[in-house]
């Protein structure tokens, strides 16, 4: 079983773009979601897809199975998602040894930048860079899966900087 341990923040500017190693648009669809478990299809530059499934409820750390699976399959799943379908571009950005993801969202969230760093364990203080700002770790609201269910473009877009756009 695979454990996966982030944490999240929204990024208050543009500073990691500089460092970026690797870039790749995301088009990401939900099959099944429920209080404790999702099931998503991720389809990635449009050329290659994954089906993930996410058990548990702590947002910091979840059980997480991933399968590489058919561009057709993944597609036709895709045209029935649950929701929003989430359309974002994920940039890598190494730093002080970990490599955070910086997901600039498209679409319905266009103008949403958060970043993600996974981590060995629940205690790991990895170093922030100068340009992630407010940890939203735990924030439901910021959980992709609750992003799509629930449309809170408004709520989570509202205000935000011509820096994040």
């Amino acid at each position: 079983m695979a454990k996966e341990i982030e944490r999240k923040f929204l990024v208050k500017d543009d500073g990691w773009r500089a460092a970026v190693s690797s870039s790749s648009d995301f088009l990401q669809a939900y099959v099944a979601s429920g209080d404790d478990r999702s099931v998503r299809v991720r389809i990635m530059d449009g050329a290659r897809a994954r089906l993930t499934i996410k058990l548990g409820r702590n947002l910091l750390a979840r059980d997480e199975f991933e399968y590489d699976i058919p561009l057709a399959d993944a597609q036709e799943m895709a045209a029935n998602a649950v929701g929003i379908v989430l359309e974002k571009t994920r940039h890598e950005v190494v730093h002080e040894g970990y490599t955070w993801e910086v997901d600039v969202y498209e679409g319905t969230y266009k103008g949403l930048v958060v970043a993600e760093v996974e981590i060995e364990d629940e205690d790991a203080e990895p170093e922030l860079p100068d340009w992630v700002g407010q940890e939203i770790t735990g924030d439901r609201r910021y959980s992709n899966v609750v992003m799509a269910t629930e449309d809170l473009s408004g709520e989570l877009c509202h205000g935000l900087s011509s820096a994040a756009r």
